[in-house]
């Protein structure tokens, strides 16, 4: 019999793949969203504004054993981020309690919630959070609502701290994102005036995130309350990742013309996860390389693009 999952943030760029990939694997995906779409929601709600108990209700009817909070993302105001990182959390844990079996609970945080870290350090989930922007701190509260519930013993659930993704669905809000959008109509010659920060940071390809967050709904129960570190390892350059993304469209190098200017950024100058937990309670380590995740965030957009 095939396990229901329910995916808060089905239409969102994680949310889909998320419900994609369940589908895939035999399950049953109740996609929930404010605004559902052909992407795969099935029930609108708007977490916004649902009480826990019409939560409860619905993921009750539908006899939901998993839910994966896929929601959030770069918002920006302070209001905006309190809700979608914090409130949206307290909600599903209210839930939880409601539910006559509660469901494993996968949460998809971030590794900004640790704040900045000096230049080297390779971030392990030891590691006391002490995030500096509004975004960490909301991603924190957020996760931390859901890890005290869980120690209290009236939720079951699993933080994956994520780095920053990209590939296919990558969303304009983000660095990348916003890259190729500016990209995406240039032609040879053309130069794109640009601030790239002077950062490393680790990224992943977004269906590697997506296989761990499938392997935390399967994992054992002793995984529960567990804070799990999910990234590829690596400390990439910044302008590295544009000229990935430039040399997937067909562009040189200097079709960026770097411009000198502060750059705010939702954590610090370099971020690079420490895998191991991931890989002794999940089995799971990234598979795709950044260059070709790039590659498919490109292509993917140009189909998209064509389709419009």
């Amino acid at each position: 019999m095939s396990t229901v999952v329910a995916v808060l943030g089905a239409t969102g760029g994680v949310g889909q793949h998320v419900c994609s990939a369940f589908r895939a694997s035999g399950d049953r995906v109740l996609g929930i969203a404010r605004r559902p779409s052909a992407a795969g929601s099935a029930l609108r709600l708007d977490l916004a504004e649902a009480a826990p108990a019409q939560l409860a209700a619905a993921l009750t009817a539908h006899r939901t054993e998993i839910v994966v909070n896929a929601t959030g993302g770069w918002v920006l105001s302070a209001e905006a981020m309190h809700l979608a990182h914090v409130q949206i959390v307290e909600r599903l844990v209210a839930a939880s309690t409601l539910m006559p079996d509660p469901p494993r609970i996968v949460h998809i945080g971030t590794i900004h919630e640790y704040g900045p870290v000096p230049a080297g350090t390779l971030i392990d989930e030891s590691r006391r959070p002490e995030p500096q922007t509004g975004y960490a701190r909301t991603k924190l509260a957020g996760s931390q609502a859901l890890l005290n519930a869980t120690a209290a013993g009236t939720a079951r659930g699993v933080v994956l701290r994520a780095v920053n993704v990209c590939g296919p669905g990558t969303t304009s809000a983000s660095f990348l994102g916003a890259v190729l959008d500016r990209i995406r109509d240039v032609r040879p010659g053309d130069r794109v005036p640009m601030t790239i920060a002077d950062a490393r940071r680790d990224y992943l390809d977004v269906r590697d995130l997506t296989d761990a967050v499938v392997r935390a709904a399967r994992a054992p129960e002793s995984t529960v309350g567990q804070v799990i570190n999910v990234g590829r390892g690596e400390a990439v350059a910044m302008r590295q990742l544009v000229d990935w993304l430039l040399a997937a469209a067909g562009l040189p190098p200097d079709t960026i013309d770097e411009q000198g200017a502060a750059v705010q950024s939702k954590g610090g100058d370099w971020t690079r996860a420490d895998n191991r937990r991931a890989a002794r309670l999940l089995g799971w380590q990234p598979r795709t390389a950044l260059d070709a995740s790039l590659r498919d965030m490109w292509h993917d957009a140009a189909r998209r693009y064509s389709e419009a």
